[in-house]
């Protein structure tokens, strides 16, 4: 008889003489159902019933009614909260408690191996391409198809700057003569003096995170920033010149420093590099008489199409490139002087970047800090001996955003790096870019 009342009925709410949260129902052993806060079972209880039909199965809910807080916080929660609190944040610019044969000892040994014909067939690869689109867009000649030919040809070029940057390491080739003879056949082809950029590059490696040994971006000083006049200044911090910078730098070195990579004399060379010197700046010239000659040939306005624009796209692969491997990551990178610089701690100031689809055709050289630190190893194995090394960084290593199949998010690194990365301080032996406030924000001149 219970159960057909229960499933035929409606059952309103009990009254609030039981307290909470003891309600709702229970079934006691001898199978007699009682109520939670009374001695009574159904039979005692009164039911109203009710003239609509009631559906037992989606209005009537037989659980307990219990009210709970919406968080019971534990009792231990609160000091570790303060304890989270007082831990110290990672500071970038103190002595790491690695060392460099810790690094070398976790990447595989296999990493080291450079295959002379593996190095080869990277260059045939890259080769055919720059020739297989220069002649689509000669035969083409589409003004739909030169816009898309200068992007593609420009990253093509950039692409043999970075195997000839492999032979200027040595990490291209065992044989010293065979990455002379491909580095300077790939930078001459491209207009960089294969030698003069070598040594000075060396230099740069050698010296990476020191604020005045550096070579390349490395930081101006507030004394040499402010002596700027107000174009060069301009030029510098305004996008997009620093990305044309490439050519200058070649002839006349950043601010604050003096020579050129084509003349022999100048202080980035030892007495001893001087033959070397010569010899790249007469195949740079030799380039640039062929140059000539398809001018006359073509003439200059096919040339400029042909090669002038790649060119221009090229430098500006290497400007940005180059720029982001050691600016622009949202905290703050230190830069050394005296006794608080050495090669490790330089080294890992250096950033890796992705490139998405470029990372394949630019050879992987957004895999830079391992690069940087063992520039011997070949491009081919820079990813594998960078996840070797991770776990040995730990916070040192910045890991990188992962990119869109085009690196568009870049450039806004760039710019914003722009604004704000402009000088050090010219005291102290452990400093950080500040921001020129007459120039942040917009970069403009005074």
């Amino acid at each position: 008889m219970a159960t057909w009342v229960l499933s035929e009925c409606g059952l309103k709410p009990l009254a609030p003489i039981f307290p909470k949260p003891r309600t709702g129902f229970v079934v006691s052993n001898n199978s007699k159902i009682q109520f939670l806060g009374t001695n009574k079972g159904v039979k005692d209880l009164k039911l109203q019933f009710q003239p609509k039909s009631f559906d037992f199965k989606e209005k009537t809910k037989w659980g307990l009614n219990v009210s709970t807080p919406l968080r019971v916080d534990s009792i231990q929660q609160e000091p570790e909260q303060e304890q989270e609190q007082e831990l110290p944040q990672f500071d970038p610019g103190s002595p790491p408690p690695f060392t460099l044969a810790d690094i070398r000892a976790a990447i595989p040994k296999h990493c080291w191996v450079k295959d002379s014909w593996k190095s080869m067939s990277y260059v045939l690869r890259d080769v055919v391409i720059v020739l297989g689109l220069a002649a689509a867009a000669a035969y083409l000649n589409n003004w739909i198809v030169w816009p898309l030919y200068w992007a593609a040809q420009g990253t093509m070029f950039w692409a043999l700057f970075v195997l000839g940057h492999d032979c200027g390491h040595g990490s291209f080739s065992s044989d010293p003569k065979l990455n002379s003879v491909v580095g300077h056949l790939l930078h001459s082809s491209i207009l960089v003096p294969y030698h003069g950029w070598r040594i000075s590059h060396r230099t740069h490696h050698q010296h990476h995170g020191h604020v005045e040994n550096d070579e390349s971006w490395h930081p101006l000083t507030e004394k040499i920033f402010k002596s700027l006049d107000n174009m060069t200044r301009s030029l510098r911090f305004t996008s997009p010149f620093p990305l044309l910078a490439y050519p200058v730098y070649l002839w006349a070195r950043s601010p604050g420093k003096t020579g050129s990579h084509f003349n022999p004399n100048s202080d980035l060379f030892v007495p001893n590099e001087k033959k070397d010197v010569i010899t790249s700046t007469a195949c740079w010239f030799a380039m640039v008489g062929v140059l000539v000659g398809l001018g006359f040939a073509m003439g200059p306005i096919k040339l400029l199409m042909l090669y002038g624009i790649p060119y221009i796209i090229n430098v500006m692969w290497l400007d940005l490139v180059t720029y982001l491997h050691h600016h622009g990551h949202e905290d703050k990178l230190p830069w050394y002087r005296g006794k608080e610089w050495s090669y490790l701690r330089g080294g890992l100031t250096t950033l890796d970047h992705d490139y998405g689809w470029i990372n394949n055709i630019h050879h992987d050289i957004g895999t830079h800090v391992v690069h940087h630190l063992f520039p011997q190893i070949p491009h081919y194995h820079l990813v594998e001996a960078t996840k070797a090394a991770r776990p040995v960084f730990g916070d040192y290593y910045k890991e990188p955003k992962k990119s869109a199949p085009l690196p568009l998010h870049l450039i806004g690194e760039f710019i914003r790096s722009l604004k704000k990365d402009h000088y050090v301080s010219d005291t102290g032996d452990v400093v950080y870019y500040q921001t020129d406030p007459k120039i942040s924000g917009s970069a403009k001149s005074e």
